[in-house]
């Protein structure tokens, strides 16, 4: 595992992938199938791996927590970046931060909270999640207004922000007001695209943003991969052309339920058997595998066709 500090050029080496987690039928860490998937990523040119929402850190329990860092990283590969997650809650924040602290992850993301919280008990809660971890944090922004632009400054100016993940759901992404305000606030080298492939174009294009994090790539790592170091060349065209593969999956998470389509999708594609997954959670219905078992396997059949020419 990469344990140095993270950079920017950290942040811009790799599609950020969020992969899901397996488990096994009593809901123990699937450690065979885990590593399938990381050695998948990584040899599709994929070196940072982030643990959040797609993983169900959401419902972790502290006494499980260390075995799933120490596991993550015994099995990432020497250059790979693993970024787990804490929270969302104040405490289970603060559990957390104590036993990242003790282990080597250059960073660590606060999964965002929805009830309840104000502007500045989230700053508070990530300048102590920080001083707690000694290190920067990553901060995941997925509703508008979470925190605002100037907050984001400070703590930014205060060196305790990495990056910030950016999933805010639009309609149309080119038509972001808070976008806008939180890149005229905040260095946009900072700011990550959190949203997977389909607004990855625009917030390139037209928003300046360098990387991107993505869901699919564990499908298909070897397109999204082109697909950034054609975004970062600024050949926009070639990059449209290859986000048009992952539509199809896209729809399905979006029309769905985003996190448990894909950690339904790497096992109806033949990449590893995820298991069942954590509660809060379950799976998919039988009609809903039925629909997302061919677009899956359709998407890793191009990818793995696409590189073999």
């Amino acid at each position: 595992m990469k344990t140095s500090p993270v950079t920017v050029a950290d942040l811009q080496r790799s599609v950020i992938a969020v992969p899901p987690l397996a488990r096994n039928a009593d809901l123990s860490l699937n450690h065979d199938a885990n590593r399938v998937v990381l050695r998948h990523l990584e040899a599709g040119g994929v070196r940072s791996v982030m643990y959040g929402g797609n993983a169900n850190f959401y419902h972790i329990a502290v006494s499980e927590y260390a075995r799933v860092l120490d596991f993550l990283a015994q099995a990432a590969g020497d250059d790979t970046w693993v970024l787990p997650s804490a929270g969302p809650d104040y405490g289970k924040l603060m559990d957390q931060a104590r036993l990242l602290r003790e282990r080597a992850f250059p960073t660590a993301m606060l999964l965002p909270m929805s009830f309840p919280y104000t502007d500045a008990g989230l700053a508070d809660g990530v300048r102590r999640f920080s001083d707690a971890l000694g290190r920067p944090v990553v901060v995941y922004i997925k509703s508008e207004h979470y925190l605002a632009p100037e907050t984001l400054a400070r703590l930014v100016a205060e060196e305790r922000i990495a990056a910030i993940k950016y999933a805010v759901v639009r309609q149309d992404p080119g038509q972001d007001p808070y976008l806008s305000d939180l890149l005229a606030a905040v260095d946009k080298r900072y700011v990550v695209s959190g949203i997977g492939e389909r607004p990855a174009v625009t917030h390139f294009r037209q928003f300046g943003l360098s990387s991107f994090t993505s869901g699919s790539v564990c499908v298909a790592p070897r397109g999204s991969m082109q697909m950034l170091r054609c975004l970062q060349a600024g050949d926009f065209g070639q990059a449209e052309a290859l986000r048009q593969a992952y539509l199809p999956l896209e729809d399905c998470r979006d029309e769905i339920s985003p996190i448990r389509v894909l950690h339904d999708a790497v096992t109806l594609a033949g990449v590893a058997d995820m298991g069942p997954m954590l509660p809060l959670l379950s799976g998919l219905a039988p009609a809903e595998r039925e629909r997302v078992a061919p677009v899956a396997q359709a998407l890793l059949a191009r990818d793995r066709e696409a590189h073999a020419a």
